[in-house]
């Protein structure tokens, strides 16, 4: 997990605890970690015992690698204890066909992608960054429950799949108007974004998403990230668009990451195989996303 370097800002990973400090690891242009064992780890010239405690070692950190790899199918677990007088971020739920969906989290319904990690780990930067006092984690809530506007700002995903009903079109409504602040997030292609304005439309008939110039408050009012521009995650072919939806005071209600997924950066950020510069800038992105809403 990342750490905040207090005199610039920038975010910090720690060494992996029990790392040989005679080995090192490179990273090649595709992110993918290369070992360096110094030479004079040579197994020759050892004693049988020796070579034997050598491949015991060995094995037991081929295991270690492999609970790292697997820790990336690992089913997602139950929301973390909220105190309410904390800020918390809603993770809107909504409803899907049911295609025999895993656990919550990376192979559940779309809606859930990335949970719970994503948030978790932004709110420790929240926390680190900006000093706002944050719960741990986030909460599900729909928009046809009233209690999703207890949550000043919420975070939805995979819109290709959405098809808000009448009460969820109104509540939508009435939250942004109110002052709530939505994210939408992870999602690509043509046939998701078109389904994404025909649903919006129905929210505000008479508003449109339109792109978010990068003269914005929005990429300025914590860290200036007006020239960062955080490749996709996977895709790398695609090209990220941001949009927004404003109310007639021309504050931003809603922002929307276009063929991007700012979330899994945040998910993956304590992995090795997420690139730390890349996941330094997608935090960028939502604790600006955050200050921006909560200061306008």
């Amino acid at each position: 997990m990342r750490h905040v370097n207090s005199g610039t800002g920038e975010f910090l990973q720690q060494r992996p605890a029990g790392t040989n400090p005679r080995t090192r690891t490179d990273t090649d242009s595709y992110g993918a970690c290369r070992i360096r064992v110094d030479p004079r780890e040579s197994v020759r010239g050892h004693s049988a015992s020796h070579l034997r405690n050598r491949i015991g070692r060995l094995l037991s950190g081929l295991c270690a690698a492999l609970l790292v790899v697997g820790s990336w199918w690992a089913p997602a677990q139950d929301e973390l204890p909220r105190d309410e007088t904390k800020f918390t971020m809603a993770r809107i739920q909504f409803p899907v066909p049911d295609f025999g969906w895993g656990p919550l989290g990376d192979h559940g319904p779309p809606w859930s992608h990335d949970w719970p990690r994503s948030e978790q780990h932004l709110m420790k930067i929240m926390n680190e960054v900006t000093k706002l006092d944050v719960n741990p984690g986030g909460h599900i809530v729909a928009f046809d429950n009233e209690e999703v506007f207890k949550y000043p700002i919420a975070y939805m995903c995979e819109v290709g799949f959405l098809d808000l009903n009448d009460m969820e079109a109104h509540n939508m409504a009435e939250y942004l108007l109110r002052g709530g602040f939505l994210i939408i997030d992870d999602f690509r292609g043509e046939r998701a974004f078109d389904n994404l304005r025909r649903n919006m439309s129905r929210v505000f008939p008479d508003r449109s998403l339109e792109e978010i110039p990068r003269t914005h408050p929005i990429w300025t009012c914590f860290y200036d990230i007006s020239q960062l521009l955080p490749p996709p995650p996977y895709g790398r072919f695609l090209t990220p668009q941001y949009f927004g939806i404003s109310d007639d005071k021309g504050r931003l209600m809603v922002v929307v990451d276009y063929n991007q997924d700012i979330s899994d950066y945040w998910e993956w950020s304590d992995n090795p195989f997420m690139r730390i510069e890349e996941t330094n800038q997608a935090f960028k992105y939502g604790v600006n996303y955050l200050m921006y809403a909560l200061t306008h």
